[in-house]
């Protein structure tokens, strides 16, 4: 029900758009919707902080009176106790659809965001005030206004809840609209979903030192729900470098309810570590592939290159040392990046990655089919990190898990993959057994538990596909003199049909002349 009414909502918004541009629209949809969120949850909380002080049974009663219950209502420890955030008057949602149609409602909307930003230290800095300033009509905003004030509550979902799912799916929805650049801030979810089944993060420290819109951390919390589990349970820490997306994080971890520490401003994970004294239990990452420019050169002699100085002209090995270097003992960690990282001998990666793999911190390897990504069509992969393979599961040292998934997936469009649910939980199944010991076994093809001294022989190179080996050919039961006849019999037919083609073009080009 939900993914028809997401469907029509996006529909509705994005034929509003008209001819603004994606990249400039999403923050003005997405801000309304945490907009309509917060000032629906504060509305939520006020309902129920009247029930508390007017009830007489209740042990918060105060009069029944209710002047003074509406005195009252204004006391924010009600609402900061359970992490909702103050509303203002001229800020609520109510307020601003009244005020919908009026000429200035752009305006109206950056005073109400500049408010709730003043009212909440959490969110300074953090939310985008841009209604005043964008090209977009404001009888089109005021439309837009409209449209998202029909997301509300119904018997099936918590409205929180509902609002969360919009917001996420609008995310993806923008990416895909913004085609190479949407990959900057989101990662499609059934990829996500691979990751977070591997490592379920549900309790301790949850890290991504490149969170972009937060999606790593929506999984978690997907994935904690599905098992009973208890969101508060994990604590989140994210930073990002580009400020228009640490934004967008900062909304979708507030929609979610999440207490998130994002730093409090976008800074670049290599030069400033917002969080230089934490290491954590999970560490989830999708890093840009292959970056050049990301100042290699100051960081000559830094304590988080233990296996050696990564290339200044490439990022993937910094971004596999610092996240290493982040984790706590018997953490774990999955890393999307470039399949070439797996077999790259350039400017000494290959060193760094021995000694990665001496060191026994290489967990085990996913290769991955390409167009997965919205911003690249390459084939990308998995690593998956661990500073004590004795832990979690069976011990595991001097053994890496290979598997070759390149061969899962349907294409969705004609530049997209997606994984199904089959899909992911082949990859997620094979990696939990072979942790764990049960039921696990290679499959010529898929996957291969390999010791040191195979990959030692393979000269450190981490590519599945030297490992796992071909997967056995289907018996053909055809003999082989009727296989003969049938392939040149449909030989014949296709010459046939292509007589007739040439002649009935030639036909048609004799009348085009006439």
């Amino acid at each position: 029900m939900t993914s028809d009414f997401k469907r029509k909502l996006w529909k509705a918004a994005d034929k509003l758009r008209g001819q603004m541009d994606a990249a400039e629209y999403k923050h003005i949809v997405l801000g309304l919707i945490f907009l309509k969120y917060i000032s629906d949850t504060f509305a939520r909380q006020r309902g129920r902080v009247w029930d508390m002080v007017s009830e007489p049974s209740s042990n918060y009663f105060i009069s029944k009176d209710p002047s003074e219950c509406e005195k009252e209502l204004e006391e924010r420890d009600y609402y900061t106790k359970d992490n909702v955030f103050w509303v203002p008057q001229d800020a609520r949602w109510e307020t601003l659809k009244q005020k919908a149609k009026q000429p200035n409602i752009g305006a109206l909307v950056d005073a109400a965001l500049t408010t709730i930003e003043q009212e909440n230290p959490p969110l300074r800095g953090k939310l985008d005030k841009r209604f005043g300033r964008t090209m977009l009509d404001p009888r089109i905003l005021g439309e837009l206004i409209d449209l998202i004030s029909t997301i509300g509550f119904n018997k099936d979902y918590n409205e929180g809840d509902l609002l969360g799912e919009v917001y996420e799916y609008f995310l993806g929805e923008f990416a895909a609209a913004e085609g190479q650049n949407g990959g900057q801030f989101y990662t499609p979810s059934d990829v996500v979903k691979i990751l977070v089944a591997i490592l379920s993060p549900t309790s301790g420290r949850v890290y991504d030192p490149c969170c972009g819109s937060g999606g790593m951390f929506v999984q978690s919390e997907e994935l904690i729900k599905a098992y009973g589990g208890r969101t508060n349970d994990i604590s989140i820490y994210g930073q990002e470098s580009n400020p228009t997306t640490w934004r967008l994080a900062a909304m979708n971890m507030a929609i979610r309810g999440f207490s998130t520490d994002l730093g409090k401003e976008p800074a670049d994970t290599f030069a400033r570590d917002h969080f230089p004294d934490l290491k954590f239990d999970y560490i989830l990452a999708n890093p840009p592939f292959n970056i050049s420019d990301w100042g290699g050169e100051k960081y000559e002699s830094d304590p988080r290159w233990r296996f050696g100085r990564p290339p200044i002209g490439n990022a993937n090995y910094a971004w596999l040392q610092h996240i290493l270097w982040k984790l706590r003992p018997g953490g774990q960690a999955g890393v999307f990046l470039a399949n070439g990282s797996m077999s790259s001998a350039t400017s000494g990666e290959n060193k760094i990655r021995k000694a990665m793999i001496r060191d026994d911190v290489v967990e085990a390897m996913v290769a991955l089919p390409g167009q997965l990504f919205l911003n690249t069509q390459i084939p990308v992969c998995l690593w998956f990190l661990t500073n004590d393979k004795t832990k979690n599961g069976r011990d595991r040292c001097n053994e890496t898990l290979f598997i070759d998934a390149r061969n899962l997936g349907t294409m969705q469009t004609r530049t997209l993959r997606v994984f199904s649910k089959e899909d992911r939980d082949k990859i997620s199944e094979t990696v939990r057994a072979w942790k764990t010991g049960e039921n696990y076994k290679d499959i010529p093809g898929f996957c291969r538990s390999a010791a040191l001294e195979e990959i030692t022989k393979h000269e450190y190179v981490l590519t599945p596909g030297r490992y796992v080996g071909t997967a056995p050919e289907q018996e053909d039961d055809e003999p082989y003199n009727l296989k003969i006849d049938r392939l040149t019999q449909e030989l014949q037919d296709l010459q046939e049909k292509e007589k007739s083609l040439d002649a009935h073009i030639a036909k048609n080009l004799e009348w085009i002349k006439q």
